[in-house]
């Protein structure tokens, strides 16, 4: 039976410089990924690219899925800048104007380095820690249903762990599929019409007909 590789960071870095030293390993175990995969990203060639020795990325990571694990963290922690962004400036608004600025922002959110996204998203599972990549969605799902509660009384549906469950993961699917593998899907054009499309479907769900029809 393969050893499980360790993940989990041997210390953190507390000065200045050692900080540096961390996120220039990690940087550099980003670029491997996109332009080399996963295969080439030994902890040789990443303490090459960061211009580190190998000795001293021992100090902080205990192998390269340690260090993979440490991209994903940072990606998911610029996807929630983005999304916590949007959640706050659509808290106050109904329903209707809110989901189609929720979905552009799913749309953003996967262009923040697609081909990283793209390259994370196939390998994360070969290193076991899909957790990490869950742990980004169970946050926004967590705010959606936030908001879904302050505009119960625009909806539908009843069980608001479900709908933010729908509604995230259909607008999750849809956009990581338009960015990383239909591209001509996520053009500027082509994503205004994707937005009104996957708009009209998530209120479909929560609201039995358009809200200023019923008002």
């Amino acid at each position: 039976m393969a050893r499980q590789a360790v993940t989990k960071p041997r210390k953190q870095a507390s000065q200045e410089r050692s900080r540096a030293t961390v996120a220039a390993l990690v940087e550099a175990t980003a670029r491997i990924l996109v332009r080399e995969g996963f295969d080439k990203a030994s902890t040789n060639r990443i303490a090459e690219v960061a211009g580190v020795s190998v000795g001293s990325l021992y100090q902080y990571f205990p192998s390269k899925e340690a260090l993979v694990v440490a991209v994903v963290e940072r990606h998911n922690r610029e996807i929630m800048e983005v999304v916590r962004g949007v959640l706050a400036e659509v808290a106050s608004l109904p329903v209707e104007d809110a989901v189609p600025r929720l979905v552009a922002m799913a749309i953003e959110a996967h262009r923040v380095d697609p081909e990283l996204h793209r390259v994370l998203s196939e390998q994360v599972p070969r290193i076991g820690r899909l957790e990490n990549i869950e742990t980004g969605n169970r946050q926004a799902r967590a705010l959606f249903r936030a908001y879904l509660e302050s505009r119960g009384h625009e909806l539908r549906v009843t069980d608001l762990d479900l709908a933010a469950f729908v509604c995230a993961t259909s607008i999750e699917a849809l956009a990581h599929n338009a960015v990383l593998h239909h591209s001509e899907l996520s053009s500027d054009s082509a994503a205004d019409a994707l937005i009104d499309e996957t708009t009209r479907l998530i209120l479909g769900y929560l609201q039995p007909v358009p809200a200023r029809a019923t008002a």
